[in-house]
């Protein structure tokens, strides 16, 4: 079994970058799809981004589409979420999950079965 820690996390302005990342231990997170999902305040949790391990493919929410970028280091077993352009919206709790390997990578949450704590971002006007 993998276990996973995100961390990165902070307070940045309206228009700045960020990158989180998700570090995992047991089980290496190269043999699983990643993704990462958010959760803002009075919100379920959604898609960010989730990357399929099979031809590395990268899938997006409309929302982060341009400015989020998943990537995965398989010497590091991590994936990070690279974040540009941040605006207000982009403020939540952030988690990272891993699932089992299949094209398309999942955007549900029952596509992944191991979950981080989260790691909060907040941005400022």
């Amino acid at each position: 079994q993998v276990q996973l820690v995100e961390s990165g996390g902070g307070l940045v302005q309206s228009g700045d970058s960020l990158r989180l990342s998700c570090t995992s231990s047991g089980r290496t997170i190269n043999h699983y799809n990643v993704a990462w999902f958010r959760q803002a305040p009075g919100n379920a949790r959604e898609f960010v981004a989730a990357l399929a391990r099979i031809g590395n493919i990268d899938y997006y929410a409309d929302s982060v589409e341009g400015r989020f970028a998943i990537v995965g280091d398989n010497a590091k077993k991590m994936v990070y979420l690279e974040m540009e352009n941040m605006n207000l919206e982009d403020t939540a709790v952030y988690y990272c999950a891993a699932g089992a390997l299949k094209i398309p990578a999942g955007r549900g949450e029952s596509d992944y079965t191991v979950w981080g704590r989260g790691t909060q971002v907040t941005v400022s006007s």
